[in-house]
């Protein structure tokens, strides 16, 4: 009995650093917000995908992955010669699923698509779609925190690269440009420099002016060829920085 008590005690001693991880800073409430709730989206098209990436890691060998995507289309929609360009010389796995909310991502990753991963760095970019279906600013950033939690309690030592949502919209006066802008002030709280990094590389994506080209983005959401060659210049050095450093 004694022995049983002293495991449990020591697990959740070793437990307390991993607890701690995951924006302290973006406080849980009681009741939680959809967007911090796992959700199995009623979408065709979503389920269409997770269950083409649920084969996919069936299949392959997850544990290998040194460096995952997670995300929405944004994130599966990474231009090929781009991601080779930056990411080409590491074991990657994108984990993008077009169309995906908070809710979504936390469901699929709760069923079990995280399941033996444990990559030295986790990129992720989520929660644009939440904002373009009304979710609040404190509601999506709450749910983006509770995906980092997630990742941080299953594997500790994944540094977690955490994009702000990008611009979208041609001018600065898009009302859903400006909740993603409300957001990513709240999602900067999660940046600790040891287990979450916080970039927001939106601002390189738009002119002077704050117009964002069709040119970066050719529907003003969805980025072209030139916007992953921002994205990728913008993000690159940190993730490359930290996958140097191997796990933590």
């Amino acid at each position: 009995m004694r022995r049983a008590l002293a495991a449990g005690l020591l697990a959740t001693l070793l437990a307390g650093p991993a607890l701690a991880q995951g924006c302290p800073g973006i406080a849980r409430r009681n009741p939680m917000p959809r967007e911090a709730v796992a959700e199995n989206l009623d979408i065709p098209e979503w389920r269409a995908r997770v269950a083409e990436l649920n084969g996919a890691l069936a299949r392959g060998n997850r544990g290998a992955a040194q460096l995952v995507f997670l995300g929405d289309s944004l994130t599966q929609g990474w231009e090929p010669t781009m991601f080779a360009q930056f990411f080409g010389n590491r074991r990657t796995l994108n984990l993008g699923v077009s169309g995906d909310f908070t809710q979504g991502l936390l469901h699929r990753l709760q069923a079990g698509q995280w399941g033996a991963l444990r990559p030295s760095v986790a990129v992720l970019l989520i929660g644009t779609n939440n904002a373009q279906f009304g979710g609040s600013p404190e509601d999506i950033a709450l749910g983006v925190a509770e995906v980092i939690r997630f990742i941080h309690g299953r594997s500790p030592g994944t540094r977690v690269v955490l994009l702000g949502l990008l611009p979208r919209g041609e001018t600065a006066a898009d009302p859903v440009r400006q909740v993603n802008q409300r957001v990513n002030a709240l999602l900067a709280r999660c940046h600790d420099g040891r287990s979450t990094f916080f970039l927001d590389p939106g601002p390189l994506l738009i002119g002077p002016d704050g117009r964002l080209s069709e040119h970066v983005a050719f529907d003003r959401l969805h980025l072209t060829m030139v916007g992953y060659a921002i994205l990728g210049a913008a993000t690159a050095p940190t993730i490359q920085r930290l996958l140097e450093r191997g796990p933590g």
